[in-house]
């Protein structure tokens, strides 16, 4: 009997792998059969916890079984060769109108857009035509170009810290506070000035889930040119709520509207419903996107532009995106954005129900609010305690500290989002519930010893 037959033949968790401890770091001396690597695989990610029961994240984790067809058949193609793949290029164009039409762009035609790997990719492109605008206009002006800034709320997503410090960018936060929760343009007048590129109004902010008031914050702006003759451009930061708004909030001007909003950026796999990695970025008009940005390359065959960040990157998202908006279309989108929503106010009004809480928010912007304890409730346990008391039953609910000048204050966030049914979150109430009852009935204080906050990005 060879080898190879003598494998098939040996129990499934007694072969080489199964039955012994692999190696980590270090790739393999021989093969295995490919049930044998599968299983492995299978086994470790089997740690995973339940990606329908993470209530942290706001990436997409349910897909229908016809998107799930639509991703293996594209498996394979590579979005940044779109003379392989013309189709799926036009489709990627297909999808950046419709969203520039449901940003209410003035003239879709005269907008650009393109996908990306995500939103955070998107955010740096948005940043870079920003900093590349500003730097030509200091260069005709004969000034100095060294000290760029970009104004944002201190409860921005980390992505744009990240934009910051890769591009040699000053980031200029604007704190938030009990009595002004988002950046709401007061105050605003003491952080812009000749070297701010930009500034940043976040639909649904990472911590909290609220909008900011885009529209406040180009008034703002207009009294700010008004009185200095400083034209200082927005980018809506809409990883979720630019997937909301339209849908659930079609009367609340914050997109391109408002004339001094000159990019929009979203996560196709956050509210757009697709399987992540999926970002988009739209600009109002060609004109606020600098040609300089763009490389004209030559690539397996063809000639094309790219202004992405990333090369070869998947095409399936993007289909699955373009699935996803002949599926639902307009009325679908707005009825799985409701139930979510629906979700998240009957999960905030019971929360406020339990007598230990105060609600940050109540999930009325995008479906995500958070909560933190009343003060003087108890000694005996914090809102740590509580995620670690819920992540037993399986759900991962966290809990982590407010930024700058809020540091002192901790809250505990839910995410709602498609999968997440009203009979799942009536299960979640019921452990919320409980779990708070058993830490009141606390005779002592819990340790603290080694508590931190769980990812909330």
């Amino acid at each position: 009997m060879n080898a190879s037959h003598a494998d098939d033949l040996t129990p499934k968790f007694a072969r080489t792998g199964e039955g012994t401890v692999l190696a980590r770091h270090t790739i393999p001396q021989q093969e295995s059969l490919p049930d044998t690597a599968k299983q492995i695989v299978d086994d470790e990610t089997m740690l995973d916890g339940n990606s329908r029961l993470n209530l942290a994240t706001f990436v997409g984790t349910w897909m229908d079984d016809e998107a799930k067809q639509v991703y293996e058949a594209s498996f394979d193609k590579n979005m940044i060769d779109k003379d392989e793949y013309p189709q799926t290029a036009a489709i990627e164009d297909n999808c950046w109108h419709m969203l520039a039409n449901l940003w209410n762009a003035p003239d879709a035609s005269e907008s650009i857009g393109t996908s990306t790997i995500g939103s955070s990719e998107a955010c740096m492109l948005g940043g870079l035509a920003f900093k590349r605008r500003w730097q030509q206009a200091r260069r005709a002006a004969g000034k100095d170009t060294s000290k760029p800034n970009l104004v944002m709320s201190s409860a921005v997503q980390v992505c744009w810290e990240k934009f910051c410090n890769y591009f040699d960018v000053e980031p200029r936060l604007v704190p938030i506070s009990l009595e002004h929760k988002t950046l709401d343009g007061y105050d605003l007048e003491k952080y812009v000035d000749e070297n701010t590129i930009g500034v940043v109004a976040i639909m649904g902010v990472t911590y909290t889930g609220m909008y900011e008031p885009v529209a406040e914050i180009a008034k703002a702006l207009d009294e700010i040119q008004a009185k200095t003759g400083l034209d200082i451009p927005i980018h809506v930061d809409g990883a979720s709520g630019a997937m909301i708004a339209p849908f659930l909030q079609p009367d609340l001007v914050w997109d391109f509207r408002l004339e001094r909003v000159h990019s929009i950026s979203t996560s196709g796999h956050k509210y757009g419903l697709v399987y992540p990695g999926l970002g988009w970025v739209v600009w109002r008009n060609t004109q606020w996107l600098p040609e300089d940005l763009v490389f004209q390359v030559s690539y397996l065959g063809g000639q094309m532009p790219t202004f992405a960040l990333n090369f070869s990157r998947p095409g399936a998202q993007v289909l699955l995106q373009y699935y996803m908006f002949l599926r639902l279309g307009f009325e679908g989108y707005r009825a799985v954005q409701q139930a979510s929503q629906d979700v998240a106010k009957y999960l905030a009004e019971g929360i406020a129900k339990i007598g230990a809480f105060e609600l940050w928010n109540d999930g009325s912007d995008i479906p995500v609010f958070a909560w933190y304890l009343k003060d003087g409730h108890t000694k005996n346990w914090n809102l740590y305690h509580l995620q670690d008391r819920l992540r037993m039953k399986g759900w991962l609910v966290p809990a982590y500290p407010m930024p700058d000048d809020l540091t002192d204050l901790t809250v505990q966030r839910i995410v709602v989002r498609n999968g997440l049914s009203m009979d799942l979150a009536a299960e979640l109430l019921e452990s919320i519930e409980t779990e708070t009852a058993y830490l009141d009935a606390l005779e002592a204080a819990m340790p603290v010893e080694g508590q931190h906050p769980a990812f909330h990005h």
